[in-house]
């Protein structure tokens, strides 16, 4: 829904008076279980496609965002909800800038303020937890956007996530609805199409309105941990992930972490999706540095397959690009260091440079890519402004795949708690 400045009002008021009305009728445990929040969220964005025949998309905005969660009630079988309530409003634009974070109107302008409002029913059985209503899942076959935009990517599902042996998580999901990040309807699911030789039979429906999914996660110890997913998007592709992570300690303050997944997608009926995908980084951790090398590689009919607006689970997947096109092969060095090693703590930093090669984007042509980002936040961490933090994100992208940008991201944010 599309939210006046009273609209915004109403909800963001009725939230909190929910917050106050539901601990009142619950059990002890549901109360001194629950938090709070309410972040604000300011976000400047400028994204320069470098051609004079698009518009620069810029804009400069500001969200308010309630997160309340319950614990759960006493029981055999606990009880609780979670309630999500989130106001974006435009503080600058004009005619020649397009803002990305708001939803367009029909006549191609977008509205000046929107909002989210989301619940998700909760129970609980031992180490078991059921989720219904509003889900932000963040797992290898879908991963929802949170941060690309001044309000987050929202799904509408179920999900069963139980613990009950340790060291293994299981999960089964359902998900019917996507809220995508700069739009406030639930719609039906598609694929992200972009450079991936994507093909439909005659007359299919390119949506889907059925997301299940599957994931097997298995800690063996403190260095290393295995997974195999699955996840099914009805009538488009099916999609097997396999991941391992393993931490070498080499000493005080060295370690090694290798992170490797490999995928399988295919058609599920009505499309050609056929993907085999190989990601995998080995970050040396030294010190308050830490320096990384990743390497990616497409192979098959088509590039990688994901939920259009999620983010793709490959390791290449940077702040604008993921590397996923047919064919595409891509390599990425990465260097991060904490401030902290020099008496800040709070100041990190990172820079990355990713390089994609050799993808099929038709008529005899090679893909070719690179992106660049640097990325420096800083957190207080005492007094006054302690939980304010500033974050900027500067990319410059390079591509006939898709279209060369430079993206310049300002973020000031700062969470309140209310329990």
């Amino acid at each position: 829904m599309i939210f006046s400045p009273l609209a915004r009002a109403i909800t963001l008021a009725t939230a909190s008076s929910i917050l106050v009305a539901v601990p009142s009728i619950a059990s002890a445990a549901f109360v001194e279980d629950s938090t709070a929040t309410l972040g604000l969220r300011n976000l400047y964005m400028n994204q320069d496609t470098r051609n004079q025949n698009d518009k620069t998309k810029e804009e400069w905005s500001q969200a308010f965002i309630l997160d309340y969660k319950s614990g759960f009630t006493e029981g055999t079988i606990g009880i609780g909800v979670d309630l999500y309530g989130a106001a974006a409003m435009k503080l600058d634009s004009g005619p020649n800038r397009t803002p990305d974070s708001f939803p367009q109107r029909s006549n191609g302008k977008s509205v000046d303020d929107f909002g989210k409002i989301g619940a998700t029913f909760k129970a609980k059985l031992s180490e078991t937890v059921l989720e219904l209503g509003t889900l932000k899942p963040r797992l290898p076959m879908l991963q929802a956007n949170l941060e690309g935009r001044i309000l987050p990517q929202l799904f509408t599902g179920g999900m069963l996530t139980s613990n009950e042996i340790n060291g293994l998580t299981a999960t089964l999901g359902h998900i019917d609805r996507v809220n995508q990040r700069a739009s406030t309807n639930r719609e039906r699911m598609r694929m992200n199409s972009l450079g991936k030789g994507l093909d439909f039979k005659e007359g299919a429906d390119k949506t889907s309105n059925s997301f299940d999914l599957a994931s097997v996660n298995y800690k063996w110890n403190d260095s290393l941990a295995t997974g195999y997913n699955f996840g099914r998007l009805e009538d488009l592709y099916k999609q097997h992930i396999v991941t391992a992570v393993h931490t070498l300690p080499l000493g005080e303050q060295r370690s090694l972490k290798t992170d490797l997944r490999i995928s399988r997608s295919t058609d599920d009926g009505k499309t050609n999706v056929d993907n085999k995908a190989f990601s995998g980084m080995v970050t040396y951790n030294f010190g308050y540095n830490k320096l990384g090398l990743g390497y990616q590689k497409m192979t098959g009919d088509t590039g990688y397959a994901y939920i259009q607006g999620s983010d793709p689970f490959l390791v290449n997947y940077v702040a604008n690009r993921e590397f996923g096109a047919k064919d595409e092969k891509s390599w990425q060095i990465r260097h991060d260091y904490n401030f902290a090693g020099l008496g800040i703590p709070g100041l990190t930093m990172f820079n990355r440079y990713v390089k994609g090669t050799g993808a099929d984007i038709g008529q005899g042509v090679e893909g070719r890519e690179w992106e660049r980002d640097f990325d420096i936040s800083y957190a207080f961490q005492t007094g006054a402004l302690k939980n304010l933090h500033v974050r900027w994100r500067n990319s410059t992208v390079r591509s006939n795949i898709n279209k060369d940008l430079d993206d310049n991201r300002l973020i000031i944010g700062y969470t309140l708690p209310l329990l």
